[in-house]
C-alpha cells in the first residue's frame, strides 16, 4: 500500500502594515494610529464644555484654529514654521555628521574610545538650559548659537546610538573585513557603518525628536521668529490659543519629520527580516 504524505502546514504570511479586527477587514495601520489623537481631541472639547478651566487658562480648539487663521492671514504663521524647520534641519545636519564621525573613529579605535567617550558622557548631563547663555555670549544671538544648540541635542543619541551598534557588532565580520585589508575608513564605511545601521537610524530618529525638544530652549536666545518664540510670546501676552498652537504645530511637525525618518528607516533596511508586532 503505498504511503501517503502529509506537508506540513503553511503559516499565513503576516501583514506588519495593518491590522485586522475581528470582521477580518484589514485596518490601515495609520488609520489606527488617529484613535488617540481623536480621543484626546474630544476630552479637549469635553474639558472646554464643562468649565473644568476658563478659556484663558485652557482654550478650545476652535480658539486654537481662529488665532491659526489670523497668524496666516497676518503672513507670519508661515514664516514662524519655515525658520523653526530650517534651524532644526541645520542643527539636525551638523549634529549626526558630527555624531557620525567621532562615533565611528570611537568605534575603530580603543584609543579614541577611552579618550573622548568620558568626557562626551560627562557633557551629555549638562542640561539644554545651561548651554543658553554660554552660547550667547559665544555667538550672539543670531541663528548661529540657535543651531548649535539644537545640534548639541542632536548630537548625543546619534553618538549614543551608533557606538552601541558598533559595539555589538560581530567580531567575526570586523575580521572578515580585515582579512580583505580593510583599514581605517574603509572598515568603518563597509563593515561598521552597515552592520550598524540598524541602530543608527534608530539614533537618527531619537536625536531628531531631540532637536526640536532643544528648539525652543534655542529660540529663548534673542528670537523674534519662530515657534518656539510664538511660544514664550503667547505667555508672555496671555494668549493660551497661541501657546496651545504652539504646543500642536510642535507635536505637528516632529510627527511629520519622524515620519519621513522612519520611510528611509525601513528603505535602508528593506533587507532586514526583524519581527514585527
Amino acid at each position: 500500500m503505498a504511503t501517503v504524505h502529509h506537508s506540513p502546514p503553511v503559516a499565513k504570511a503576516a501583514v506588519p502594515a495593518t491590522r485586522r479586527w475581528r470582521s477580518g477587514v484589514p485596518t490601515p495601520r495609520w488609520l489606527v494610529g488617529l484613535i488617540v489623537p481623536v480621543a484626546l481631541l474630544g476630552l479637549w472639547q469635553w474639558l472646554v464644555n464643562r468649565e473644568v478651566y476658563t478659556r484663558s487658562q485652557l482654550p478650545a480648539p476652535n480658539d486654537v484654529w481662529l488665532a491659526g487663521r489670523q497668524l496666516w492671514e497676518a503672513e507670519l504663521l508661515v514664516e514662524h514654521v519655515t525658520i523653526s524647520i530650517e534651524r532644526v534641519a541645520l542643527g539636525f545636519a551638523w549634529g549626526a555628521g558630527i555624531a557620525i564621525l567621532i562615533g565611528l573613529a570611537v568605534g575603530l579605535s580603543p584609543v579614541v574610545d577611552a579618550l573622548l567617550s568620558p568626557t562626551i558622557q560627562a557633557i551629555r548631563a549638562i542640561p539644554s538650559l545651561a548651554w543658553v547663555p554660554l552660547l550667547v555670549l559665544w555667538m550672539g544671538i543670531g541663528d548661529q548659537p540657535k543651531i548649535t544648540l539644537v545640534a548639541i541635542g542632536v548630537f548625543f543619541p546619534v553618538f549614543t546610538a551608533l557606538v552601541g551598534g558598533i559595539q555589538q557588532i560581530d567580531r567575526r565580520l570586523v575580521e572578515v573585513g580585515q582579512a580583505y585589508g580593510l583599514r581605517g575608513p574603509a572598515l568603518a564605511w563597509h563593515i561598521l557603518l552597515p552592520a550598524a545601521a540598524p541602530a543608527l537610524l534608530t539614533g537618527l530618529r531619537i536625536g531628531l525628536a531631540q532637536g526640536w525638544l532643544f528648539l525652543v530652549a534655542a529660540e529663548l536666545i534673542g528670537a523674534s521668529r519662530g515657534l518656539g518664540f510664538l511660544l514664550t510670546d503667547g505667555q508672555n501676552t496671555g494668549r493660551a490659543d497661541i501657546i496651545v498652537l504652539s504646543i500642536v504645530l510642535l507635536a505637528l511637525l516632529g510627527k511629520g519629520t519622524d515620519v519621513l525618518l522612519g520611510l528611509l528607516q525601513r528603505r535602508v533596511l528593506r533587507w532586514s527580516d526583524a519581527w514585527q508586532a
